[in-house]
């Protein structure tokens, strides 16, 4: 395999991390790019990876920092927004990415793998998706550069955001856990998995244009992924569906609760089954939660020897 020299934004992150160890195994030098150096210097100790502190609406400096790379790659993304209007999402996926191919033609960088996210759809009432399509569409359509696009279920892993949050939020729910959106649908893929795709995708020139689904081999309703977490973490508490109405309610409500556990916009996000449809090229990824899971949540409470030996026996 050739090596190269990647530049990668939000490099830091959850799938940040997984992504640069394997990078970083396949012989790779990397530069990642960070708001913040001082509170990811736990990454200065991987051989061949340099951290650096840049502001990627600084065009002189963005430039600066691509120096001696010969690809990029664009995992930035949020899920909410500290404002209420959408802007937050136009500026982190949409002008950002207007920034990074300006950035890109005047470093003669050309190669580009580029997570996006499931359902991303230009006509979606989601800020979400909608800013993550036009983004999408707008590295795509760019005729010089040779982009390859991701589009993920939920991911999940070692400090994922998802059976992490949830295991969190069940702590200071223990008389009931109300669920909005419950029949909403994933097929929630492995960070490993995530990882692996993009990896193999670097040299293969017939991913050069294209978009490719991730999902994991299964696929469950809210309700049954939040279920799973009470049953590994919390075992007895209940769990009690919203309707859609109260859904929106509860929307509206947390919208304004700080750090934005549920907000309007994941409500809108959540019309949509987050699972492979037909129509798109979909990307094998065989890992299932359920022999993985239980080996970071388990642990939360005393149930987690009885997981994990469960696991290791096979059993259902």
């Amino acid at each position: 395999m050739k090596t190269h020299h990647i530049c990668i934004l939000g490099g830091t992150g959850f799938v940040g991390h997984v992504l640069t160890a394997q990078l970083l195994a396949a012989g790779h030098k990397l530069t990642v790019l960070t708001r913040h150096r001082s509170r990811h210097r736990d990454m200065l100790l991987f051989p061949r990876l340099t951290l650096k502190e840049v502001d990627l609406f600084d065009h002189r400096a963005f430039v600066g920092a691509l120096q001696d790379c010969d690809m990029v790659i664009n995992l930035i993304g949020i899920l909410n927004e500290y404002q209420h209007d959408g802007s937050g999402f136009q500026k982190t996926h949409v002008e950002l990415a207007d920034r990074l191919i300006v950035a890109m033609k005047d470093s003669n960088i050309y190669r580009l793998l580029h997570l996006s996210a499931l359902n991303a759809d230009q006509n979606a009432s989601s800020h979400y998706l909608r800013t993550k399509a036009e983004a999408e569409k707008m590295l795509l359509d760019e005729p010089i550069l040779q982009v390859s696009s991701f589009r993920p279920s939920v991911i999940f892993g070692q400090d994922d955001h998802f059976f992490n949050r949830f295991s969190q939020l069940l702590r200071w729910m223990p008389l009931g856990f109300p669920l909005a959106c419950a029949k909403s649908r994933f097929s929630p893929v492995y960070v490993n998995d995530v990882a692996s795709a993009l990896v193999n995708a670097i040299d293969d020139q017939s991913t050069f244009g294209k978009t490719f689904n991730l999902c994991g081999p299964s696929s469950y309703s809210l309700a049954e992924l939040l279920q799973y977490t009470i049953d590994i973490t919390s075992p007895g508490i209940n769990l009690y569906p919203l309707s859609d109405r109260l859904s929106r309610w509860q929307a509206n409500v947390l919208e304004y609760v700080p750090g934005k556990p549920f907000s309007k916009d994941n409500y809108r996000s959540l019309q949509h089954d987050s699972v492979c449809q037909n129509g798109t090229p979909a990307i094998p990824c065989k890992t299932n939660i359920e022999s993985v899971v239980p080996t970071y949540l388990a642990n939360a409470n005393e149930r987690g020897s009885f997981f994990r030996h469960r696991q290791s026996v096979n059993r259902d």
